[in-house]
């Protein structure tokens, strides 16, 4: 699937000092079929498990209603409606930001009680124009969603913050009213000055640290980021396993040689046959990073050589797993994880000859083949990290 661009989509987090749960939600989803990505952050009122229920109730219906795309209006009063009034403040339990990206080019935002989004372009603060939506049902009479929409292009970004962003630091001598939107903004023009490709989820990371120091490292909100980044997609191609015929091995290898972005070899039968047709060596290396896998070995022009079926079950596990707070090792698993997280079009060409070694009774059961452990890790990629995945078996 040949996009004009990619867009890359991240949030990272940091929870209220001293709860397990975060009180602000994040939600994304991938319409393929009609080319829409859609975004909503979601802010409960108050921190911990009561906020984390009323945000999560928030997002699902903003992004279920966006989905069916319903007017503006409409998706604000629902989901006002829905939502219990505080009854002292009178005030709805939770903010919302949806965005609703087309690929043809629209890109519609939405906005309740959240700070403004931050929208840049070639390095500057865009102003999309935005619209004041005033709701007239009986309960929500009076207030305010904003909303806007525009063409986007490539490297847009978009930067969604919670309250804990803007508001983090409130009270110190620096920003006795806290850091403030346009101080989030200034500072992330100055990242993006420095580093014009940052990724989205460094991005965001870069911007709850910061908030995270001004509160002395106790955040006294949830602290949420979002980034919506287009860009050139950044491709990655991981090959296993053997073709199912010897006749193939050549065009195994010319594949690899012809693509165009990082390369991944798992498997040492997979590396000889490459490395044969290609007419380079392979290195071993000695260190085990990883207690339960072989070590990674080198090959020229290949970014990345490692053992195959265990190594890409442990891919499985630890995609399964990750989450904002995961913390990546240096194994071999490990590493070919980051690399597809930060990759966006995934492509694995699959060996289908059946490995000798793999049919021992004996062997533990976890050895599924090959083609399973790969489509397992294709639909996590696809679901829950929005990548773009293209499996070829040879």
């Amino acid at each position: 699937m040949e996009n004009k661009f990619y867009i890359e989509v991240s949030c990272q987090q940091i929870n209220h000092d001293g709860e397990r749960i975060c009180g602000d939600v994040f939600l994304s989803r991938r319409i393929r079929e009609e080319g829409r990505t859609l975004a909503v952050l979601s802010d409960g009122m108050g921190h911990g498990v009561k906020a984390n229920i009323l945000a999560t109730l928030t997002a699902t219906m903003a992004i279920n209603f966006a989905e069916e795309h319903k007017d503006v209006a409409v998706i604000a009063e629902i989901i006002m409606n829905t939502l219990p009034v505080c009854s002292e403040r009178k005030i709805s339990y939770s903010t919302f930001t949806i965005v609703d990206v087309e690929l043809d080019g629209v890109t519609r935002v939405l906005e309740y009680d959240n700070p403004q989004c931050i929208i840049i372009r070639e390095g500057k603060p865009f102003n999309p124009g935005w619209n004041c939506v005033i709701l007239n049902s009986e309960k929500n009479a009076g207030k305010e969603v904003m909303t806007c929409q525009f063409y986007h292009r490539k490297e847009d970004r978009i930067i969604l913050i919670s309250d804990g962003v803007a508001q983090s630091g409130m009270g110190t001598d620096r920003y006795p009213f806290g850091w403030g939107r346009d101080s989030v903004q200034e500072f992330v023009l100055n990242l993006i000055q420095n580093e014009p490709g940052i990724s989205a989820s460094r991005l965001a990371q870069k911007v709850v640290n910061y908030a995270h120091i001004n509160d002395n490292y106790r955040s006294k909100d949830d602290t949420s980021c979002a980034v919506i980044y287009f860009r050139e997609p950044r491709r990655l191609l991981i090959c296993t396993g053997p073709p199912f015929d010897e006749s193939k091995d050549k065009e195994y290898a010319e594949a690899v040689r012809n693509f165009e972005g990082k390369k991944i070899l798992c498997g040492a039968t997979t590396a000889d046959i490459i490395a044969r047709e290609l007419g380079v060596e392979i290195t071993d290396s000695f260190e085990f990073e990883d207690p339960d896998l072989p070590p990674i070995s080198f090959m020229p022009g290949i970014d990345l050589v490692t053992e195959g079926i265990l190594t890409l079950g442990k891919v499985n596990e630890i995609l399964k797993k990750y989450g904002p707070n995961y913390k990546l090792g240096k194994g071999p698993a490990d590493n070919i994880v980051r690399m597809l997280l930060e990759s966006d079009e995934i492509y694995f060409i699959i060996g289908t000859r059946i490995n000798i070694a793999h049919q021992d009774p004996s062997l533990p059961v976890e050895l599924e083949i090959r083609r399973t452990v790969v489509k397992r890790i294709a639909r996590l990629l696809e679901d829950k990290f929005l990548k773009e995945v293209n499996l070829r078996f040879i």
